[in-house]
């Protein structure tokens, strides 16, 4: 069945402190959904952001982010004054998030919430917290921990808690109970708000997409409380890290830092993390869009301390063992396979032999009049296209930035023959495309330049900050959207 979608990260939401929430926006942004005939909302990981503000490199790949907690849910619910909200400290200008103001504000009004909340008196509470404590004990704990010693990576700690010694583990358990309660705390609003949100989406027909980034951030409670499941030395240190080898894009690789798994310690395992991870996804989400899907084919290597990607190497992944062992345990769900970038034929026929759809982008079609696999007279019906990902240029920023003789490419191929009106051509060249889904970047519908984009590989410091503005994605955009859906049959088919 032929459907689209938006993709909009939550953090991108408006709302009146600093950055978007699971309150009143949220809904409003899935009513407009409804109304322009759209079948899936598209938000990112949900992780809670460190070091670079990335949703791929989480303190927690089970953790949900604390800054999505809306404090007007909060007050209502009576843990929250108006000025305690006030005193949250946002970016000056309202289309960015500004991530020091949020971190340096937000937990302080989040501790007045939880100095008023009684855990005794909610059992929903009690109950969260047992059904989740296979992850949530640990990441409390490590929380705890990186405030007792002020924000340092876990490499930095004492010997005795860094290795997780017994008696240390008791003693820090006991000296920072109040620490420990304050982030589950944050765990059990985070959950029941999204929960009631995601509730009310597939109600009115939205399912969510999400991602699981294939690899966990080397501070994280995952890699503190789990050394056995990475290629670690003794001390705790990585032996190699993840990343990408040098390519067109970059010429020495990007280095992303993350450990790398021991497969062979997951498969003697019968995967059983990474199967409690993949089901807790599908708590969150309706479709689990698997990050850089081509790593469980075969993964790049960097050696530890390297400054740069250029001297890695390639090792075997798990293939096919990991998806048989989750289709297994849980079943068939949805999946989105991440398969950017160079495919060997190794890491086709992986993708081919999950039957997972991969994905198309336009942005990666035209250049120099080649037959590239991007452009759509080469897609099958079972992938996923986009203009771009949270990861490209925002469509009308790609074409501004075009040489003259590509751009002419992208006219020709979509039949437009003016700067105006090429964005909307090339959003309409992914809905026509036979792919059974398109999803579409908020920015790209609203035709916004690269003042808008999400993030820049291998960059820090300006991404994952753009916001929508109150009333920029409005009724009058949900019709045009709605049209175009008609128009290449993607609307949601109506209940008999």
């Amino acid at each position: 069945m032929r459907k689209c979608g938006v993709l909009c990260p939550i953090f991108s939401l408006p709302s009146n402190y600093g950055i978007g929430t699971f309150g009143k926006s949220a809904y409003e942004f899935v009513d407009l959904l409804k109304k322009a005939g759209q079948s899936y909302w598209q938000i990112l990981p949900l992780g809670q952001t460190g070091y670079g503000d990335s949703p791929y490199q989480s303190f927690s790949t089970f953790a949900g982010n604390p800054y999505f907690i809306d404090l007007d849910m909060l007050k209502e619910d009576g843990l929250l004054t108006l000025p305690e909200c006030e005193q949250v400290e946002v970016c000056d200008n309202p289309a960015y998030v500004d991530y020091e103001k949020m971190y340096f504000s937000r937990y302080k009004v989040l501790r007045h919430a939880f100095e008023r909340f009684r855990a005794p008196l909610e059992k929903r509470y009690d109950k969260f917290v047992k059904k989740n404590s296979y992850w949530l004990e640990d990441y409390a704990l490590y929380m705890a921990l990186k405030d007792h010693f002020e924000g340092k990576p876990f490499t930095d700690w004492d010997t005795d808690i860094r290795l997780r010694k017994k008696k240390a583990m008791a003693r820090y358990k006991e000296q920072l109970a109040k620490e420990i309660d304050f982030y589950k705390f944050l765990q059990y609003c985070f959950y029941r708000q999204w929960k009631k949100l995601k509730k009310y989406a597939n109600k009115k027909g939205i399912e969510i997409i999400g991602d699981i980034p294939i690899y966990v951030a080397f501070d994280s409670a995952d890699t503190w409380a789990g050394p056995e499941m990475f290629q670690l030395d003794d001390s705790g240190y990585p032996l190699a890290v993840a990343g990408c080898p040098p390519d067109a894009f970059c010429e020495t690789g990007q280095l992303w830092g993350n450990p790398l798994y021991d497969w062979n310690y997951h498969k003697q395992t019968k995967y059983d993390w990474w199967i409690k991870r993949i089901a807790y996804c599908y708590e969150l989400y309706d479709v689990v869009r698997i990050d850089h899907f081509r790593g469980f084919e075969s993964y790049y290597a960097i050696p530890y301390l390297d400054l740069t990607a250029e001297f890695g190497h390639w090792e075997p992944g798990p293939g096919y063992g990991l998806f048989e062992a989750m289709k297994k345990a849980l079943g068939d769900r949805k999946v989105i396979a991440e398969d950017l970038g160079f495919l060997t034929d190794e890491v086709k026929a992986l993708v081919a032999k999950t039957g997972y759809p991969g994905m198309k982008i336009i942005e990666f079609a035209f250049g120099n009049y080649e037959d590239s696999g991007y452009l759509p007279h080469h897609y099958d019906k079972n992938s996923i296209v986009y203009t771009g990902t949270h990861d490209n240029e925002t469509a009308a920023g790609w074409l501004a930035g075009l040489s003259k003789e590509d751009k002419k490419f992208v006219k020709e191929y979509c039949h437009c023959h003016r700067d105006k009106g090429l964005t909307e051509a090339l959003v309409r060249l992914a809905l026509m495309s036979v792919s059974d889904t398109a999803v579409i970047p908020i920015q790209d519908y609203l035709e916004l330049d690269n003042a808008a984009r999400i993030n820049t590989p291998s960059t820090l410091g300006e991404n994952w900050k753009w916001r929508l503005l109150p009333g920029q994605f409005d009724e009058k955009t949900a019709e045009k959207m709605k049209k175009l859906a008609a128009i290449s049959f993607r609307l949601p088919k109506k209940k008999a």
